[in-house]
């Protein structure tokens, strides 16, 4: 078996490469390679990456007993812990995707958009005219605000700040940490290893203290907010999710919805701010409530900037994949990066144009957030806030962009992002609309 051509270089020099520019990277060796290629990372195996639509599309709905991808991304263990979504395969895994889903549809959405309309104009009412800010450290605030108030279900101020320094310190731990499993060591309160593990004990403590404190709550079968939902719920077998694995996947919910969901805003407003004609016109569709272009606006977003550059697949057993006969062990990459990009799906594919998605297709094209039985749980509630926030900060603010040019992607951890956050400058603020208000809302200068 022989795995596509890729490039030569020492993995190292391949790796480096990649992270200071992993979009002008994949589109360049797509270019030399095709639409298979194989690329060999340091600290991992051989990786194809696989940008042909029908072949993501065997990978994400055909036959899933020989791909895992729980094992692909078995490095995250350290943080999220051994029972989360993304590390498990199998039945295990189904068994915890059953649990968590329905909090994530339905009725449950609608509720979902009030809390980040609230916590979206907590966040304007912060800014002030002049302000310089960079906008994904500003929306990793709100996203975590908005995590803790939808899937904590905490709200009060000093438990929520509480539970970001805690949290945050365990989900920015570096990469190299995860990767490198030496480093994981407890080599004393200095040593990476001994720093994550201190860390992780302080925020699992608040953890299993507001599953206990929710347990006891008298209203705990009234409340709507995923922790909540979770302690009611049950499998097949009528057994409900242990402390454990509830610690486990709210950990995940915050690492996979948090920074990434800030990313995507942060890239959304980014591109819109230097596109007057798509401003204008998210604008009149914020005033009209055309909620269609809004959601056009961030599905054109997601596509030139994936957050994720592609999903992951580790082969248990030999299989055939867009063409090429891969080995056992073979980690396959569903390019989502590539794909979004691919003029015979996206004609004019760099183009920012929202308008190609208003007649709302799809299809195994469209993949920020990964497909089949993998796809991403709490992707309603990321579209969601993309939606509501470019709605509450294009009625409310006026932002100019601080660089010459779009911020630059490049990869922090295992997710693209803008090099420099993107800076802005805060130009005008108005106050937030209410009942009094509403007639003629005044500008601050």
């Amino acid at each position: 078996m022989a795995l596509p051509p890729g490039p030569r270089a020492p993995s190292i020099v391949t790796s480096v490469r990649f992270l200071h520019r992993p979009l002008d990277r994949l589109r360049e060796w797509q270019a030399q390679y095709g639409d298979a290629f194989t690329i060999r990372f340091t600290g991992f195996g051989p990786g194809v990456y696989v940008s042909d639509p029908r072949a993501i599309r065997e990978l994400f709905t055909g036959d899933q007993s020989d791909l895992l991808a729980g094992k692909a991304n078995s490095f995250l263990i350290p943080v999220l812990g051994p029972n989360s979504v993304l590390v498990l395969d199998g039945p295990r895994h189904l068994r915890q995707r059953k649990l968590l889903l329905p909090p994530f549809q339905g009725g449950h959405v609608a509720e979902f958009r009030r809390i980040i309309r609230e916590a979206a104009e907590r966040e304007v009412d912060s800014w002030r005219a002049g302000d310089e800010l960079v906008l994904r450290s500003r929306m990793r605030s709100l996203t975590f605000d908005v995590i803790c108030r939808a899937v904590f279900g905490v709200t009060e101020p000093a438990r929520v700040e509480r539970l970001r320094e805690a949290l945050c310190a365990v989900i920015d731990a570096s990469t190299a940490v995860l990767l490198v499993k030496g480093m994981q060591r407890d080599l004393g309160p200095w040593s990476p290893g001994g720093r994550l593990l201190r860390r992780k004990r302080v925020a699992d403590a608040l953890l299993y203290e507001e599953i206990a404190r929710r347990r006891n709550e008298p209203d705990l079968d009234e409340r709507t907010d995923v922790l909540s939902l979770l302690l009611r719920a049950r499998d097949e077998d009528g057994a409900p999710l242990t402390d454990e694995e509830l610690r486990d996947e709210l950990t995940t919910m915050l690492a996979a919805g948090h920074e990434t969901t800030a990313t995507a805003l942060a890239f959304t407003f980014d591109l819109l701010l230097r596109r007057p004609d798509a401003y204008a016109r998210v604008k009149e569709a914020v005033a009209a409530g055309d909620d269609a272009y809004l959601d056009a606006v961030a599905k054109e977003s997601l596509r030139l900037r994936p957050v994720i550059d592609a999903a992951e697949r580790t082969l248990t057993k030999p299989r055939t994949v867009a063409g090429w006969d891969l080995p056992a062990g073979t980690y396959v990459f569903p390019a989502i990066a590539l794909i979004h990009h691919r003029p015979d799906l996206y004609p004019e594919p760099d183009t920012f144009r929202p308008e190609r998605f208003l007649d709302g297709a799809e299809s195994y094209a469209w993949l920020p957030f990964g497909g089949g039985i993998r796809r991403c749980i709490g992707a309603a509630l990321a579209q969601a806030e993309l939606v509501e926030v470019l709605r509450t900060v294009v009625a409310r603010a006026e932002l100019a962009p601080r660089r010459a040019t779009e911020d630059p992607v490049v990869m922090r951890g295992i997710t693209l992002a803008p090099k420099h956050g993107v800076p802005v400058t805060v130009r005008r603020v108005a106050p937030r609309v209410t009942a009094a208000s509403e007639r003629a809302p005044v500008m601050s200068t």
